[in-house]
């Protein structure tokens, strides 16, 4: 009974693929503007806000490398078990190489050069599982099958400016994260305020560079999957971005008054 049920959720996806990944776009955006509300009354029980009543805690980093595998696993099983007629496009597979080195990093580096970390309860961790699923293949499908990334004159500009404000938001993501991982000497707890880079301007640095990084790759690829996928990620770290400023605030008196939450000199 499962099994046929599965098969017919297989086959209704595949009987319009384009169709029913512009429905999962959409859906995106609906749950990360639902997410957003949310998190303007609530923080999500996750990290320093980590609390009881949200399912088992699980170990920090390796919840953090489970939870990101899929959009690693994913993408390179649709590459090279699937039916990909834009697999031999070049830009459509430096927009997928694109996707996979940040999620390379973020499964396979980053939750190992975390210095402590807390546990992550079961539900946070299921729904980010079942989101970099949903979205590794979203991404993968639609570039690898839909997306029209071939260079012409009139979208160079954009890929080159897509590209660039990629990276650069990848720079300053790198570079915070390793200013709040050396915040910390070895065997020391508690927090600190950061400073140097973006940190200078803002409290979510880290927050800042991922959501520019996910707008350069929406540019890009200037499509709805993209731009779904970079709304859905300024909706849910934004908010914590906020989070933590008034956190920051509340914490240290000497806390730097002219920094704003995630937007440099305006919020």
């Amino acid at each position: 009974m499962a099994s046929t049920w599965i098969q017919d959720i297989i086959s209704f996806v595949l009987s319009d693929e384009k169709r029913t990944i512009e429905y999962v776009s959409y859906i995106f955006i609906f749950w990360g503007l639902s997410v957003c509300v949310l998190l303007m009354s609530m923080t999500a029980p996750y990290g320093r806000y980590s609390r009881p009543g949200w399912g088992i805690l699980l170990p920090g980093k390796i919840a953090w490398f489970i939870q990101e595998l899929p959009c690693c696993v994913v993408p390179l099983l649709i590459y090279y078990y699937a039916d990909c007629p834009k697999a031999g496009v070049l830009m459509n597979r430096f927009s997928l190489g694109l996707f996979l080195f940040h999620y390379f990093h973020r499964t396979f580096l980053f939750p190992f050069l975390i210095r402590g970390g807390k546990p992550t309860p079961l539900f946070p961790f299921v729904m980010a599982f079942m989101f970099c699923t949903i979205n590794g293949y979203v991404q993968t499908r639609y570039i690898l099958k839909y997306a029209d990334l071939t260079v012409t004159q009139s979208s160079l500009n954009r890929i080159i400016i897509g590209t660039a404000i990629f990276f650069i938001g990848m720079g300053i993501n790198l570079h915070s994260d390793h200013i709040l991982r050396n915040l910390r000497k070895p065997g020391e707890k508690g927090y600190k305020i950061p400073y140097g880079g973006m940190f200078q301007y803002i409290s979510g640095a880290n927050f800042f560079g991922e959501i520019v990084e996910w707008f350069g790759f929406a540019v890009l690829n200037w499509s709805l999957p993209a731009a779904a996928f970079s709304l859905f990620t300024i909706c849910n770290i934004a908010p914590r971005a906020i989070q933590h400023h008034r956190w920051y605030q509340g914490k240290f008196k000497e806390y730097p008054k002219n920094r704003k939450a995630i937007i440099p000199f305006l919020f």
